[in-house]
């Protein structure tokens, strides 16, 4: 079945990337996500978290963030304490992100700075905790206690959380669109700033592990029992993870040397309800949309972050969608055997990986694979590689439902 032409895409006014970060198991900050990068360091461990299995925990392997169970929020936000939340604190401290956002709110004003987020299952894990209490003789009262916060029983208990922390007061949307929605948060933003609707956004995504996560990809037969192998020939599987990044997004100027996003695609196409189209044709549409936006060749990107969750059917797909536009000397590789698939987050995630490949010339390698499959095309990289000529850098995020995104991320 032929692609069909998309309809062009105009260019969009290129937007300076002023902070970002993550936090993953690789650790926190975007220093601890170069250095597992480049030592090829997994942050996987084999899975200590959720509800058991058999009488012990789910048998896969997780990213998981260290000492978010001691994280403790400052006494006036106690009522917004979840895992989740706990996290998009601890993301926030790292790499200027909140002294950015203060000074684009001292220029701009609160109202002008936007939040737009993403996450995927936002603090579900607060109200499963609720809902065990009340199994076996139940325990109503430690129920009603817990559930007697309903700004953290949301999908936007994350943006309340970040309006109260950050004081912005500005548009605040929650984007929930599964694996892809911490990357359309870039787009909803440059369209947000086109329109002269803010002068800035903080954009963002925050997933925590859960028990829905944990056994919902189980019971999809999508969960590996050892570490994830993206595009091996041998992979049967994703493993899970969690994290939290941020970004703040303005319009750039001739002057300034931060990176920015200068592209961005989307796309829906609804083949089912969590496999991807056979031929990758929403994919495409996607990367394709990024390129024309960008204003760029497929061959003047340097590095590609693939979604590359190592199920089998993602992968292939992703593998013939990649193949079918881009030229031989792409260095294209997944980074989730790095952090875990992160859903919610891993727009944000791969994202700043991206904006590192950038900054240092340093293209990620796919880890945890050895043996590529035979449908993948040479622009796949399990190794590692320099190269401090890079100009443009591109990530693809593609979620359940077909709701596909790719950003086109450039040096200043």
């Amino acid at each position: 079945m032929p692609l069909p032409s998309p309809p062009p895409a105009p260019a969009i006014a290129p937007l300076s990337v002023r902070a970002y970060t993550a936090t993953t198991a690789l650790g926190r900050g975007r220093e601890a996500q170069r250095e597992g990068l480049r030592a090829g360091r997994s942050g996987l461990r084999r899975n200590d978290f959720g509800p058991p299995h058999d009488g012990a925990p789910l048998p896969c392997w997780i990213g998981r963030v260290d000492g978010l169970e001691d994280v403790a929020l400052p006494a006036d936000l106690a009522a917004w304490d979840c895992r989740n939340n706990r996290l998009a604190w601890l993301a926030l401290q790292s790499d200027g992100v909140l002294d950015a956002l203060a000074d684009a709110v001292a220029r701009h004003g609160a109202e002008r700075v936007a939040i737009i987020i993403g996450t995927s299952t936002s603090s579900i894990g607060e109200t499963e905790d609720a809902y065990a209490h009340l199994e076996g003789d139940g325990d109503a009262a430690a129920f009603s206690t817990r559930m007697a916060r309903p700004n953290v029983h949301t999908v936007h208990s994350l943006g309340g959380f970040l309006q109260r922390v950050t004081g912005v007061r500005g548009p605040c949307v929650t984007v929930a669109t599964a694996c892809s929605s911490s990357a359309k948060v870039f787009a909803q933003a440059s369209r947000l700033i086109d329109a002269g609707i803010v002068d800035a956004a903080l954009v963002g995504g925050v997933d925590t592990l859960c028990g829905s996560v944990l056994y919902g990809f189980n019971s999809l037969q999508l969960v590996a029992p050892e570490r994830c192998q993206p595009f091996d020939a041998n992979r049967v599987g994703l493993s899970l993870g969690e994290a939290g990044g941020f970004a703040l997004l303005e319009r750039a100027s001739e002057d300034d040397s931060a990176p920015r996003l200068v592209g961005y695609g989307e796309s829906s196409d609804a083949h089912h309800m969590s496999a991807p189209h056979p031929e990758g044709l929403g994919a495409q549409l996607a990367m394709r949309e990024a390129l024309m936006r960008a204003g760029i060749e497929a061959a003047d990107v340097g590095y590609l972050n693939l979604h590359g969750t190592a199920t089998p059917a993602n992968d292939r797909v992703e593998a013939l969608a990649v193949n079918a536009l881009f030229p031989p000397t792409l260095h294209a590789s997944s980074t989730k055997g790095f952090t875990g698939h992160t859903l919610g987050a891993a727009g944000i995630v791969e994202s700043v990986i991206a904006l590192i490949a950038l900054e240092h010339g340093e293209l990620p390698g796919t880890l945890g694979s050895s043996e590529p499959d035979p449908a993948c095309g040479p622009q796949i990289r399990f190794d590692a590689a320099h190269d401090g000529a890079l100009r443009y850098a591109m990530n693809n995020s593609f979620g359940f439902g077909g709701n596909n995104c790719s950003l086109v991320f450039a040096r200043a």
